[in-house]
């Protein structure tokens, strides 16, 4: 591999996108980044997040040089450039034309379980809050710029069988598959963001991609008009999974 692979997985909240990004990041070849929208995306919008402050005053609020940073080689010079990418964070206000400069895959869960889980953190999330709209979106802008229909993964796929899930996405990619992806050390990484401390205490004791569970709770009828606009764009994305 001569040149960089960007790789972007973009995926909504309360998925498991922090387990992929060990998955990445314990192969030797790659370098991962954990949200680098989310200084950015926590000034914009005055989200009332946990260490909000912290996040806006330590990472990148310019998403100009996000953009730079994204686009360019991996830091470490290693030949794969994973991303650990948050739909939500991609404001619209952000120029999409460097969407074409990434291998953009998308990471996808059951609405009715990402907003049985989110309500464990927020009473009561909004369509913008899910972050399924916007994946819908980007998916569009990279289907029309690439002119193909981009790699997507769903996440119960994945915990179900994740030797062949990954073998499946990285034959896509044209990276080899490595038995690395399959398990990692517990603990944080310093590629962690700084806000790791407030929501990943589950994914630094795990070793693995833990066994898919299947969750049994409803969604409230508070959030039915949330749910059903969430699962339209779900199902759409969901007829191009990797098998």
């Amino acid at each position: 591999m001569n040149e960089t692979i960007r790789i972007a997985m973009w995926s909504g909240p309360r998925n498991i996108s922090t387990a992929m990004m060990r998955s990445w990041g314990n192969r030797p070849d790659t370098c991962v980044v954990d949200e680098p929208f989310y200084a950015h995306y926590l000034q914009a919008t005055e989200a009332q997040h946990p260490g909000a402050a912290e996040v806006i005053a330590t990472g990148e609020v310019d998403w100009r040089k996000v953009v730079g940073l994204v686009s360019g080689p991996a830091s470490n010079m290693k030949p794969i450039f994973y991303q650990k990418q948050m739909t939500h964070h991609l404001l619209a206000e952000i120029d999409r034309s460097w969407l074409a400069c990434v291998t953009n895959c998308f990471l996808i869960r059951d609405p009715r379980e990402v907003i049985t889980s989110y309500l464990k953190k927020n009473y009561d999330p909004t369509v913008e809050d899910l972050g399924f709209v916007q994946q819908g979106e980007i998916f569009d802008c990279v289907r029309s710029q690439r002119g193909r229909i981009p790699p997507v993964l769903e996440a119960s796929d994945v915990l179900r069988n994740p030797r062949t899930a990954l073998e499946s996405l990285c034959d896509v990619l044209g990276v080899p598959f490595l038995e690395a992806m399959l398990s990692w050390p517990p603990g944080p990484r310093n590629t962690d963001g700084i806000w790791a401390k407030h929501w990943y205490a589950e994914v630094e004791r795990s070793t693995s991609f833990r066994p898919y569970e299947p969750k049994h709770e409803e969604v409230p009828e508070r959030l039915h008009s949330v749910y059903a606009e969430c699962l339209t764009v779900y199902e759409r994305l969901h007829r191009y999974r990797l098998h």
